[in-house]
């Protein structure tokens, strides 16, 4: 009797699994395409342009190789690094790099007071002004960024408003288009709109009850803000952070018209290399270098979310 009933049992086992492998094969399959179109126009040129920055100039890389100056090629499947040496040891990488980790160091920095100042004046303060200055800090978000550093150019520059302002009154203004400053000034008023809107919602979320209870108990504002806003709303601060850095970094628009001519910020260097000196090889190695800045960025992101979900337990 039980070995007739067994195969009965292990019916409904062997149905239920039917639709759960349905299911999977079903989600694989929605995912598949954007999975594809990510390797295809991402994977592909980034595996492609590897190894054309090491020496290997067939198939794909045929072409650039072709027309492109000072390519230095692999020998056989030996690869070689001669165009990172003539980045690497150019001086005018390094004091771009130099320019480049400064200027994000500087902007990002001011995004993040600026973002938390006025997340934390609406969270613990909220009124008129509040809402007013958060309101303001959005308005970046719907300027072009040409226009914006098209502005910034020209209010900082040498007969620009800024100037004729203090001539007015008799005195010298600082002339700061072409400069870093210009640079910094730039990447912070387009980089504010989304760390304020990622830390002010971060902030919002925390519950009222956990800050009257601190404030019952006998707790400052700034050992709430210390204890109690920052570790909670830590994730959204980095996200704002690692986010803001990243854009920087790589940016091109806002150094281009605002920035000096040398140094220049790697994004518009290898601009430079690519259209003015027709250097490909060159061009693709400075992209790397600000890829691997990038990830380095990247990876504070992942390691706050894998934190906080080891944190809550999902990981």
């Amino acid at each position: 009797m039980t070995a007739a009933t067994a195969p009965r049992v292990a019916r409904p086992a062997v149905r239920r699994a039917h639709p759960a492998r349905r299911a999977a094969a079903a989600g694989f399959l929605l995912a598949l395409p954007p999975v594809l179109v990510i390797a295809l126009f991402v994977g592909v040129p980034v595996v492609t342009a590897l190894a054309f920055s090491v020496g290997f100039t067939g198939g794909l890389n045929t072409v650039i190789a072709a027309v492109g100056q000072n390519v230095h090629r692999a020998d056989g499947a030996v690869p070689t690094l001669a165009a990172y040496g003539d980045v690497f040891g150019a001086d005018d990488f390094w004091q771009n790099l130099g320019l480049t980790l400064g200027v994000t160091l500087a902007s990002t920095a001011i995004v993040l007071v600026l973002a938390a100042g006025i997340g934390l004046f609406l969270r613990l303060r909220g009124g008129f002004l509040a809402r007013l200055l958060s309101a303001v800090a959005i308005v970046p978000l719907f300027i072009p960024v040409v226009i914006a550093s098209w502005a910034i150019l020209t209010f900082y520059s040498a007969d620009g408003f800024l100037t004729s302002l203090f001539a007015a009154v008799g005195l010298d203004a600082p002339v700061w288009a072409f400069t870093p400053v210009a640079v910094v000034i730039g990447s912070a008023w387009t980089s504010l709109p989304f760390a304020v809107l990622m830390i002010t919602s971060g902030l919002q979320s925390i519950p009222d009850a956990m800050i009257e209870a601190a404030r019952d108990a006998g707790a400052g504002t700034v050992r709430i803000v210390r204890t109690i806003l920052v570790p909670m709303s830590a994730v959204p601060i980095v996200i704002a952070v690692t986010f803001t850095a990243i854009g920087v970094i790589g940016s091109y628009t806002v150094p281009y018209f605002t920035g000096p001519n040398a140094p220049t910020m790697l994004g518009v260097a290898l601009a430079n290399s690519f259209t003015s000196y027709n250097e490909p090889q060159q061009s693709i190695v400075m992209a790397f270098v600000v890829f691997a800045a990038a990830s380095g960025i990247g990876a504070l992101y992942v390691w706050a979310n894998f934190r906080t979900a080891r944190r809550e337990g999902r990981a």
